[in-house]
């Protein structure tokens, strides 16, 4: 194949992809303004909403696409059924963020705006398109930026993962293209980052940064003054009484301050619920229906068997990444912040690299490395210490400047600088970083505990797989001479149930404390 041709079929591959995506961007959006509006003007549904979607959104996904893949063949054979699973799996991806950014900006709107639709009677349709979409469009357009980033991960791992696991696949995409790249050679390869990097950029400058600017402009013109808290208020009262013209609108935007005032001095305790009592009882929950099944289904206590020694192999392996991702992160970040002068230029080069998704460098890392091991541990620290250096980067951004000058004037240095000064600067973004990359690592397991291109025309069939991992189970169940669906059902229920336990007893509770000293 020669290059024009080359460049060709990448850009189409890159397409599809792109075109799966948007897909997925706009049924999340929608998604997302329905549960996340629900949530916040319906104190029941906020007691459900919330602690569901926070237990999903810390959930490894990724473990379940395969049931996903297997359900979706089976009601909808073929190209269509393989293609609505990776755009099912994306969503899963996406969704979670934008519900809590509509929901938040929902919650937060002062009272006078629901008074003004009571005033004139609108029925839920009004509310929705000349309030809430409104209110909550800049958090929109902001989280579905993250979230962007997020589904590139799934989309390449969901399009090479289909073709590892089922005989209907994807028939062009940006993952199956890498898949086939990397036994290619170098110069192939490498063309294929370039093009998936120009989609990249092109998204972000064509579609998102437009998004932005009209987000900006809104609140500018409406607003009259810089998109602070209290001009955007001030825009979305603007807004409405534009809407609605001949409303005695008469609040003033001191009482809309004031309103204003009054949100942000209510605690987060008293606006979410109470997550602990859900979490307990959604643990009891599935405790129960584990013994049951084993009551009713003797059997399962094999795949119990099987199970365990899996889960146990992965948990080492991405704390064991995790640990690396400490060592290479927190240095990084403390010279950024406090030696670097040219911080903003490294963080716009890790950015560049990051919108790279590991999932995008398996094949050539699965051919370079050719051991199962070292495979799984590189994908595990490509998708996981990101998190932890945009977290911490993003954290200090308001470290008041007295840090800096106290450093500077005493010339604390060394292991001092260190003890007082560098750790406990970062360690608030290092714990959410934290949470977010080990997530990502679980995540990742799917595809780097095992890897095939078995399904990709062209390519030598290489396996890259580790001896016994929770991903490799779950990758293998449904697959031809797998031990079919119950295995995955109990895999699955065993990392959910070992995921919430760590969730609710370790991060959440560090996370607590560590609010509790940094927060004053």
């Amino acid at each position: 194949m020669d290059f024009l041709a080359l460049v060709l079929l990448l850009i189409l591959d890159a397409s599809a992809s792109w075109a799966r995506m948007f897909v997925a961007l706009g049924i999340s959006i929608l998604i997302s303004i329905v549960i996340g509006v629900y949530a916040a003007i319906s104190p029941r549904a906020e007691k459900l909403i919330l602690p569901v979607v926070d237990v999903l959104q810390t959930i490894p996904i990724l473990a379940f696409f395969p049931f996903a893949l297997y359900i979706f063949v089976v009601f909808l054979p073929g190209y269509i059924g393989i293609n609505a699973a990776v755009v099912f799996l994306i969503i899963t991806s996406m969704v979670w963020n934008i519900i809590l950014g509509v929901y938040e900006s929902i919650r937060t709107l002062p009272k006078e705006f629901l008074e003004v639709s009571d005033l004139y009677h609108f029925d839920r349709i009004e509310r929705l398109r000349k309030i809430y979409i409104p209110a909550a469009l800049p958090r929109i357009v902001e989280q579905s930026i993250l979230s962007w980033s997020i589904g590139l991960f799934y989309l390449v791992t969901s399009e090479i993962f289909s073709v590892g696991i089922s005989q209907d696949r994807v028939g062009y995409g940006i993952g199956v293209a890498f898949a086939s790249l990397a036994y290619q050679g170098a110069l192939p390869y490498l063309t294929g980052i370039v093009v998936f990097i120009c989609f990249v950029v092109a998204t972000r400058f064509l579609f998102f940064r437009p998004l932005e600017n009209y987000s900006t402009r809104y609140m500018r013109q409406q607003a009259k003054v810089q998109p602070t808290a209290q001009g955007y208020e001030r825009a979305v009262l603007n807004w409405v009484s534009r809407k609605i013209p001949k409303a005695p609108v008469i609040l003033s935007a001191n009482r809309i301050v004031r309103g204003r005032k009054h949100v942000s001095h209510i605690s987060a305790s008293a606006d979410r619920p109470n997550l602990r009592p859900l979490y307990y009882a959604l643990l009891a929950i599935v405790a129960v229906a584990v013994l049951y099944l084993f009551a009713s289904n003797p059997s399962l206590l094999g795949y119990e068997a099987e199970v365990l020694p899996a889960l146990a192999a992965s948990f080492a392996r991405v704390w064991f990444a995790f640990l690396f991702m400490i060592l290479i992160s927190v240095p990084v970040c403390v010279y950024l912040i406090f030696s670097s002068k040219q911080g903003s230029k490294y963080m716009l080069l890790f950015q560049v690299i990051a919108s790279i998704p590991a999932t995008i460098l398996l094949p050539a890392i699965a051919v370079t490395l050719k051991s199962g091991e070292l495979v799984a541990f590189v994908v595990f620290l490509l998708s996981g210490v990101w998190y932890i250096i945009f977290s911490i980067m993003a954290s200090t951004r308001t470290l008041p400047s007295s840090i800096f000058e106290v450093q500077k004037i005493f010339g604390v240095k060394g292991r001092n600088a260190w003890k007082n000064i560098y750790i406990k600067a970062i360690i608030p973004g290092l714990i959410t970083g934290a949470i977010t990359g080990i997530a990502a690592e679980w995540n990742a397991s799917i595809v780097a505990e095992y890897f095939t291109t078995s399904g990709v025309t062209g390519t030598t069939n290489v396996v890259s797989s580790v001896g016994i991992g929770i991903g490799k189970l779950l990758d293998l169940s449904l697959a031809p001479g797998g031990q079919g669906l119950g295995l995955m059902i109990i895999a699955l229920l065993n990392l959910v149930v070992m995921i919430l336990l760590i969730n609710t007893f370790v991060w959440k509770r560090f996370y607590r404390q560590i609010s509790k000293v940094y927060g004053g």
